[in-house]
């Protein structure tokens, strides 16, 4: 027979008082417990960070931002520039371009402080239900229901729920609300999160040292590992392109792409319309074909055909870098830069020649 919710609440919290991870943006149990508030605003951070990416590649990230940016408004009063190159790697360039919106929507509309409530927290633009639940249980202690993949993983095989994702979602966001409890919501919202992320894990759980092996009913039936079931994966799309890599005495030719759409505002090479924002080659040159690059976004995988040439006439696209950091450039564009800075020539590009 299952413990009550409350009883369950209380294993689970027992549990994370001695187990919780410690990350740069969390405000521990003990800390919490002696009156320490997390701050809104590293909290907001982190979990637009953490949308489909894993903790380890957000960490680093996630210090540059708040060292360069430790407020919100410092963040809001940030050109749009800076903060893209600054996000340049971590993917899902939308969330950067929202960061953005969001940060100056609080600066503006709400005196720099977050609202307080999951309600209002919805209002803002770029949150939308997950982080505003969590945004609200966590830095406010509303009883929020906070439901992501590690949480419906738990869920699934607490209470053994046979259908599949996504038709369960709704199922296991309500399963995930009856435990979730008035005193310590944030705690408890983060206790089942890292549940899922450390022993709840997607192959071989833990369950010999799981708070809440003995109300378990997939481990019970031993069908654990089986759940959460998923409906089988469509192929992904493949579609191909070509970018041009123009450079001239240690310059080379970038353009900032359209703030909509894929990739959006970032700098990249000029392309040939795989993603519907590019055209022809950027000028007349004897292009060298260096082969190819592969990348997989979210709905497609890419092959980019690599074109490499010194451009020593007038461009009819992008604008010369003289001075490029790799990081600044999204991933498929680092692995085109990766595979053709060799060739290019490293002399410095001279100050009279930029206009030309």
């Amino acid at each position: 027979m299952q413990d009550s919710p409350e009883s369950l609440g209380r294993q689970l919290l027992g549990w994370y008082d001695a187990h919780a991870r410690v990350m740069p943006w969390r405000v521990s149990p003990q800390d919490r417990a002696a009156g320490v508030r997390p701050d809104p605003y590293r909290v907001w951070l982190s979990e637009v960070m953490l949308q489909q990416t894993t903790v380890a590649a957000v960490k680093d990230y996630f210090h540059r931002f708040t060292a360069r940016w430790p407020t919100v408004a410092a963040l809001a009063a940030a050109p749009d520039a800076e903060v893209m190159g600054e996000w340049a790697g971590l993917g899902y360039y939308a969330r950067a371009r929202n960061l953005l919106k969001c940060a100056r929507a609080v600066v503006a509309d709400h005196g720099g402080q977050f609202p307080t409530t999951r309600a209002g927290l919805l209002t803002l633009p770029g949150i939308g239900p997950y982080t505003a639940s969590a945004i609200a249980a966590i830095a406010h202690d509303e009883p929020a229901t906070v439901v992501d993949g590690n949480v419906e993983r738990v869920m699934s095989r607490m209470f053994r729920v046979e259908t599949p994702l996504p038709a369960a979602k709704a199922d296991l966001t309500a399963l995930a609300e009856r435990l979730t409890p008035a005193q310590r919501p944030g705690d408890h919202a983060q206790a089942v999160m890292d549940l899922g992320a450390t022993i709840c894990t997607p192959r071989s759980p833990a369950c010999g040292i799981c708070p809440w092996s003995l109300s378990c009913r997939a481990r019970r039936a031993g069908v654990q590992a089986d759940l959460p079931r998923k409906l089988p994966k469509t192929a992904k799309p493949v579609r191909s392109g070509i970018v041009w890599l123009g450079h001239r005495d240690g310059a080379v030719l970038l353009e900032r792409r359209p703030e909509r759409g894929l990739l959006g505002g970032m700098l990249g090479l000029p392309g040939d319309g795989w993603d519907g924002a590019g055209g022809d080659a950027p000028a007349p040159a004897d292009w060298q074909d260096l082969g190819e690059v592969r990348h997989t976004f979210t709905h497609f995988h890419l092959i980019l055909r690599v074109m490499v040439a010194r451009i020593d006439g007038p461009v009819t696209r992008g604008d010369w870098t003289p001075h490029l950091r790799p990081s600044d450039l999204p991933t498929v564009m680092r692995k085109a830069w990766d595979l053709a800075h060799p060739a290019l020539d490293p002399t410095p590009i001279p100050r009279d020649a930029m206009d030309s």
